[in-house]
C-alpha cells in the first residue's frame, strides 16, 4: 500500500454555483480511502500493509455492489468520470467543523494549537487555487460515491496504484447541507427511498416537524434565515464557501464583507449543543424523536439548551437577530473598512460573545435589541483595525473575543 506524504498538496479549481463555492481536484483514489469516511463506513489499512478493511454498520452498502465494482476496478479499460462529493473539515465523532473544535480545544488547554488538521484552499498570484491536506486523519465527509470509493478497497492494489478520483470538494460545509446535497442529486437523478436519507444523515431533510429538527438542522435554518430576512443585519452576507477564503476576506477589506455559513451555523450551534452528533444519535436512536428525548441524554451546559429542547425556537431566533442587531451597531457601522471585526474571526468572536451573554438574557428576561446594545456599549470605541487584532488564525479570534470582555466587564 502507498504511503503518502503529509502534508498533501494538489492543484484545484474553484467553482462557483448558487449553492455556493467548491473546488475540483484529483486525488488518488488510495489517498482518498485514507483521509474520507462516512458516518456509516471508513477504510483502515492493516497493520502489514497488505490492504485494507471496511469497518462500520454496512446495512446501506451493497456488499455485492462493492464486490462487483471492486472487479471492474481490476480491469485494465476502468474508468470513473464522475466525481466522489466530500465535505472536508468535517469531524465524524462529534458533528462539528474541525476548526472550531481546534478554537474549543485551544480555549479550554489555554495552548494555541500546534499542529491544525483543517484542510485549506489557498490562491496563487497566478489566480490558480491548492488544497492542502494536513494529515490522514478521516476529515472529509462523503457526501456522494461511497460506492465508489470503498469498491477500492475490495480491489487489487496494483489496480489502485495509479487510479486517480475525481472529487468535488466542499470545504466547511455543514452537516445538513451535506444532507441537502445528497437528497437532491439522488431525488432528481433517479428515484431514492427517503429512508436512505434518513439513515445516511440521520434526519430527513424535508417534510419533517420541527420538533424532531436536529441541533445541527436548525441552525442551519436559521442561517439561511439570517441570510435572507430583511431586518436581519447579515442579509446578503452569508455564503456557503470556506472560513479561511480569500475572496471573503478580500471583500472584507473593501467593507462589502461576507461570512461563511459554516461560522454562523458553529456560532448558533454552540448556544445549544455541544456535541451535535451525539445529539443527533440520541433522537434517531431506534427511531425518529423528538428533542425532549434529549433531556434524559448527558448533561450539556449550552447557554440556549433547555430552550432548543422545550422548542421555543422562535425565543432562540428572536435573541440571535437581535443581538446581531445590536452588534451591527456597536461593531460593524463604526468600523473602518479595515477593520478585522468584518473579517471571520471577528464574527466568530462576537458570537463567542453572545455564548457567554445568553444564560444572562434569558435571566433577566430580556432579549431586546437595547439590552445587548447596553451590554455591549463598552466596547464601541476598541478600533479592531489596530496592529495587535491582525492575526487571522484562532488566536486572533480569542484576541478579539477577550479585549470584547475586557471592555464589557465579562469574563
Amino acid at each position: 500500500m502507498t504511503q503518502f506524504t503529509f502534508p498533501y498538496e494538489t492543484k484545484a479549481l474553484q467553482v462557483d454555483q448558487r449553492l455556493g463555492t467548491f473546488y475540483v481536484v484529483a486525488l488518488p483514489a488510495e489517498l482518498l480511502l485514507q483521509v474520507a469516511a462516512s458516518d456509516r463506513m471508513r477504510a483502515t489499512m492493516k497493520a502489514d500493509g497488505s490492504g485494507y478493511t471496511l469497518e462500520g454498520t454496512q446495512r446501506l452498502i451493497q456488499d455485492k455492489r462493492l464486490t462487483e465494482i471492486g472487479d471492474y476496478i481490476n480491469r485494465v479499460d476502468s474508468a470513473f468520470p464522475n466525481s466522489i462529493i466530500v465535505a472536508a473539515n468535517y469531524d465524524l465523532e462529534t458533528g462539528l467543523d474541525q476548526g472550531e473544535l481546534e478554537y474549543i480545544s485551544s480555549e479550554e488547554d489555554g495552548k494555541p494549537i500546534d499542529a491544525s488538521r483543517v484542510w485549506t484552499i489557498t490562491e496563487s498570484a497566478d489566480g490558480c487555487h491548492k488544497l492542502t491536506i494536513p494529515s490522514s486523519d478521516k476529515l472529509a465527509a462523503i457526501i456522494d460515491g461511497q460506492h465508489r470509493l470503498f469498491s477500492f478497497a475490495r480491489a487489487d492494489a496494483e489496480a489502485m496504484k495509479d487510479m486517480n478520483l475525481l472529487c468535488s470538494v466542499f470545504i466547511d460545509l455543514p452537516k445538513a447541507l451535506q444532507a441537502q446535497i445528497f437528497a437532491t442529486i439522488n431525488s432528481t437523478q433517479k428515484r431514492v427511498d427517503r429512508s436512505l436519507t434518513y439513515e445516511l444523515f440521520g434526519y430527513n431533510v424535508s417534510d419533517e416537524d420541527e420538533a424532531y429538527w436536529t441541533p445541527d438542522k436548525l441552525a442551519v435554518f436559521f442561517t439561511r434565515k439570517l441570510g435572507t430576512d430583511a431586518d436581519s443585519p447579515l442579509q446578503g452576507r452569508i455564503m456557503v464557501a470556506p472560513k479561511r477564503d480569500a475572496a471573503l476576506e478580500e471583500l472584507a477589506e473593501k467593507a462589502k464583507w461576507k461570512v461563511s455559513t459554516a461560522v454562523i451555523v458553529d456560532g448558533i450551534l454552540r448556544l445549544f449543543s455541544s456535541n451535535p452528533k451525539r445529539d443527533a444519535n440520541l433522537m434517531r436512536k431506534d427511531e425518529a424523536s423528538p428533542r425532549s428525548e434529549l433531556s434524559s441524554g448527558p448533561k450539556d451546559r449550552s447557554p440556549l439548551r433547555e430552550v432548543f429542547i422545550d422548542g421555543n425556537d422562535a425565543l432562540i431566533y428572536k435573541m440571535v437577530l437581535n443581538y446581531l442587531k445590536a452588534s451591527e451597531d456597536v461593531f460593524w457601522k463604526p468600523a473602518n473598512d479595515d477593520s478585522f471585526i468584518f473579517r471571520t474571526i471577528g464574527v466568530q468572536a462576537i458570537f463567542d460573545v453572545l455564548r457567554k451573554i445568553a444564560a444572562q438574557s434569558l435571566e433577566a428576561k430580556d432579549i431586546r435589541v437595547e439590552y445587548f446594545a447596553g451590554i455591549l456599549d463598552g466596547a464601541r470605541e476598541i478600533d479592531f483595525s489596530a496592529e495587535r487584532f491582525r492575526n487571522p488564525s484562532g488566536s486572533g479570534r480569542t484576541v478579539i473575543r477577550r479585549a470584547i470582555e475586557e471592555a464589557i466587564g465579562i469574563n
